[in-house]
C-alpha cells in the first residue's frame, strides 16, 4: 500500500484525540497498572502510553472507534514513548517496548476491522512522535537563559530508540508531531534518518506537523510558519501541517498561508475549539466539520483530523465532509539554476 497513491485521489482523514477517549473510560490507578505494575514504586495513572501494557485491548477498540469513523490514518498511542518523556514515572526502561507494544495495538486493529470490512479503502498506522517535555530552544531556568535541561544528543538518542521500537512494532508512517520547538523536532528528524541508514533499509514517509501557540502566529520558540517550514524541509516530508493548540477558527489563516509555501502535502488537525473555564472542548462536531469542510473546498488540504477534545463523532463528521471534495494539490516547482 502507497499512501501517496491514495494522497493523488482524495483528502485522508487521521484520527482524532486518544487522551480524550481514554478519559471516557474512567481508568483508575489500578487499572493503569495492571498486574505487572501492581507494586510499582510511583503513581502510574496518567501515564496514558503505559495502557499499551497493561489495557491494550481498551487502546485497540478506540484505534477502531476511529477505523469505523472513517479514518484512513491511525496514530499510535505513543505521545510521551521516550525515555526522556517517561522519566516523569521512573519508566525509561520501557520506551522501547511501548513503542512496540502501541504499534501493535494499531496494526491489530487495522487488520481486524479490515477483515470485518473487506474492500474498504487502505488504512495506515502513523508512529505518534510527540515533542517531549523537555525543549532544547528554551530554558527552565528564567535566571540562567543559557541553561538547558538536555542536549541535542540526548533528544536525538531518546528519538532513536523510539523509532526503533515504532518500526520494529509494524507503523507505516513516522508523524513528528505538535512540534513546538523545531529543535527538538530537528533531533526527530537526524534520528529517522540515522535508524534507516544505520538499518540500511528504506525510509519510512515522514508526516510533520507543528503548534502554532497563539494569535502571533509563532511556534512556542519564536518561529514564523514559514520559518518553521523552512526549518524542516530538509526532511522531504510526506507532509506538512499544524495541529493542536489552536481551534479550526482560530487555525484558518495559518493553513491558507501553509498551503500556499508547501512542495508538499499539507496537514491540518485543529482541537475541537478552544477549552472553556472547566479545560474542556465544547465544539460539537458538526462545527468542526464545517470549518475544515471550507479549508477543503479551498484546496487548502490534503489531510485532516482532529486533536484534543475531538472524538469519534468529529472524525465521522469530516469524514463525511471532505470525502467528495478533491484534494489540494501539489505546486510545480521551477528548478533552480
Amino acid at each position: 500500500m502507497d499512501i501517496r497513491k491514495e494522497l493523488e485521489k482524495r483528502i485522508l482523514v487521521i484520527d482524532g484525540a486518544m487522551g480524550t477517549m481514554i478519559q471516557r473510560h474512567k481508568l483508575t490507578e489500578e487499572d493503569y497498572r495492571g498486574e505487572r505494575f501492581k507494586n510499582w514504586h510511583s503513581d502510574v495513572k496518567g501515564n496514558n502510553d503505559l495502557l499499551c501494557i497493561t489495557q491494550p485491548e481498551i487502546i485497540k477498540g478506540i484505534h477502531k472507534l476511529y477505523l469505523a469513523a472513517g479514518a484512513d490514518i491511525i496514530e499510535t498511542n505513543t505521545f510521551s514513548s521516550t525515555v526522556i518523556a517517561m522519566a516523569d514515572y521512573d519508566m525509561q526502561s520501557l520506551a522501547y517496548e511501548l513503542n512496540v507494544a502501541a504499534a501493535k495495538c494499531a496494526r491489530d486493529a487495522v487488520q481486524e476491522f479490515m477483515a470485518e470490512n473487506p474492500g474498504t479503502s487502505p488504512k495506515f498506522v502513523a508512529g505518534a512522535i510527540g515533542p517531549l517535555n523537555k525543549t532544547l530552544s528554551l530554558s527552565p531556568d528564567v535566571n540562567n537563559p543559557g541553561y538547558r535541561a538536555v542536549t541535542f544528543d540526548e533528544v536525538v538518542a531518546a528519538y532513536y530508540e523510539q523509532i526503533k521500537g515504532l518500526v520494529d512494532g509494524g507503523v507505516d508512517i513516522l508523524l513528528i508531531e505538535t512540534i513546538f520547538d523545531t529543535l527538538n523536532a530537528k533531533g526527530a528528524i537526524f534520528a529517522a534518518k540515522k535508524y534507516f541508514r544505520d538499518q540500511q533499509r528504506e525510509e519510512l514517509p515522514i508526516m510533520i506537523s507543528g503548534t502554532i501557540t497563539d494569535a502571533s502566529g509563532r511556534t512556542l520558540s519564536g518561529q514564523t510558519l514559514e520559518a518553521f517550514y523552512t526549518s524542516v524541509m530538509h526532511a522531504r516530508p510526506l507532509s506538512i501541517g499544524l495541529n493542536c493548540a489552536l481551534g479550526a477558527a482560530e487555525m484558518r489563516s495559518h493553513i491558507e498561508e501553509l498551503s500556499q509555501i508547501a512542495a508538499c502535502y499539507t496537514s491540518a488537525y485543529p482541537n475541537a475549539g478552544l477549552p472553556n473555564a472547566m479545560g474542556e472542548y465544547d465544539e460539537q462536531p458538526h462545527e468542526t466539520a464545517h470549518f475544515i469542510e471550507e479549508w477543503a473546498k479551498e484546496g487548502f488540504v490534503n489531510i485532516v483530523g482532529g486533536c484534543c477534545g475531538t472524538t469519534p463523532d468529529h472524525i465521522k463528521h469530516i469524514a463525511d465532509h471532505v470525502k467528495k471534495i478533491a484534494p489540494r494539490t501539489l505546486p510545480v516547482l521551477e528548478e533552480s539554476l
